[in-house]
C-alpha cells in the first residue's frame, strides 16, 4: 500500500514538473512572437519613411 501511495506522489510531482516545463516553453514562443511582431512592424515604419 506504501508503495503505491509513493508511486502516486511520484506521477503527480513529475506531471507537475513537465507541466511547468510546458508553461515556461508557451511563455518563451509568444515572447518569439511578439519579438517578431516588432520586428515587422519596425520594418514596416522604415520603409514607409523612406518612401
Amino acid at each position: 500500500m506504501k508503495y503505491t501511495i509513493l508511486l502516486l506522489v511520484a506521477a503527480v510531482v513529475l506531471c507537475g514538473f513537465s507541466a511547468c516545463n510546458t508553461i515556461a516553453g508557451a511563455g518563451n514562443d509568444v515572447s518569439a512572437v511578439g519579438r517578431d511582431v516588432s520586428a515587422g512592424a519596425r520594418s514596416v515604419e522604415r520603409s514607409i519613411q523612406n518612401n
